[in-house]
């Protein structure tokens, strides 16, 4: 929250105005008045330096200006995808490979890919099998990858989460 105008508490402030050049350090009163005279709002934009810093400005404006900041600072932050891929134990080398080149594209466009080796019925007695299947997979995608999170029992099978390097 943003002091402005009667809000402000320090004595001193340093002030700034519309158009960015320092004024100098006066008192709450006078920086008020000059506020006043020229039909705007002091805001208290730095309250933790020695003087505060204020500015000279429309509140509006000012408002207006942190939004696009904030806007603009999210525009720029990009969320990690999650994306997943399922094989099965019975799967040909062929139908991994497919499934390999899949993972593959993910990877480069940055994606966190969760790879699920699923299993049923009696497959889920041989996890020995099934997690040398897994590393075999492992091996085949793009070497140019992380493991996050180890191998493990999870769901209808056998789990691992991988993403770019």
């Amino acid at each position: 929250m943003v002091n402005i105008n009667h809000q402000i508490q320090a004595k001193e402030l340093r002030i700034i105005d519309e158009a960015g050049a320092n004024l100098g350090v006066f008192t709450l009163s006078e920086a008020l008045q000059m506020a006043q005279e020229k039909g705007l709002d002091l805001i208290e934009v730095s309250p933790n330096t020695q003087p505060p810093i204020a500015k000279i400005m429309s509140f509006d404006k000012y408002r207006y200006q942190e939004e696009k900041k904030y806007k603009a600072q999210r525009a720029h932050h990009k969320e990690q995808e999650n994306k997943q891929i399922r094989i099965g134990v019975k799967a040909a080398l062929h139908d991994m490979q497919v499934s390999a080149e899949k993972v593959n594209k993910f990877l480069a466009e940055g994606c966190v890919v969760d790879i699920q080796l699923t299993m049923r019925g009696r497959e889920k007695a041989n996890r020995d099998w099934a997690k040398q299947k897994l590393q075999d997979f492992l091996k085949i995608i793009n070497p140019e990858h992380k493991v996050i999170s180890d191998i493990k029992m999870g769901g209808y099978g056998l789990l691992v989460r991988i993403a770019p390097k």
